[in-house]
């Protein structure tokens, strides 16, 4: 007479697998559902806030054209006037023509963002920023002098660009604010403008006026 051996029960092992595999299911099913809703949230986030960005620039171009006032705004909301609206050649100093010119600007861009609330709230800098083009100076000094002089030049411009925009009668209200927003720049003519794959002298001669928003 042979006897069985007698076999284990695994019920409880069993169980133990079955509860764990369906508790690393949940899991991984809650860590999917949280990633899917944070994506979707921060997508929903960068759509509204480009969309935001996109009218307020068309607010300001509408503005400017308005007014008169020539500038170039590309699609991401950077301002860029010609140095020829504001100095005369290789002077940092504003000609007069360039004074008028700032006391129209300067009070339809700087309205433009603080009577915006979503700017007002989301806009943590404005760089001013001074550009010149590689052929001024050009011969007179070694290249490293040449581009520190552009760079002397570029920072100048910008810096006086600044504080006549400051000094203009934008509403006041906020001038608190801009002076912990405004930053002033030089970059020489380590940015030039390109035409055709060359260098257009006249458009690299130039300062813009970006503006930085907060990061979330």
């Amino acid at each position: 007479m042979r006897i069985r051996p007698h076999k284990e029960d695994n019920s409880q092992d069993n169980i133990f697998w079955v509860t764990m595999t369906d508790l690393m299911t949940a899991l991984v099913l809650v860590f999917m559902v949280l990633f899917f809703y944070t994506y979707m949230t921060s997508s929903y986030e960068k759509i509204h806030d480009k969309l935001e960005q996109k009218k307020a620039t068309e607010a300001l171009e509408e503005t400017l054209k308005k007014q008169n006032i020539n500038a170039d705004i590309d699609v991401s909301g950077v301002v860029k006037i010609s140095d020829l609206e504001l100095f005369d050649i290789n002077s940092y100093e504003l000609s007069e023509k360039g004074k008028k010119y700032l006391d129209k600007f300067a009070p339809a861009y700087l309205n433009s963002i603080f009577s915006n609330d979503y700017l007002k709230e989301n806009v943590s800098q404005i760089i001013i920023q001074g550009h010149t083009d590689s052929q001024t100076f050009k011969g007179k000094f070694s290249d490293d002098e040449q581009y520190m002089k552009n760079m002397e030049l570029s920072l100048k411009r910008a810096y006086e660009v600044a504080n006549y925009m400051t000094n203009t009668p934008y509403n006041k209200n906020n001038g608190n604010k801009l002076r912990k927003m405004i930053i002033v720049e030089g970059a020489s003519f380590s940015s030039p403008v390109l035409v055709n794959g060359k260098e257009d002298f006249a458009k690299s001669r130039r300062v813009e006026l970006k503006v930085v928003m907060k990061s979330k």
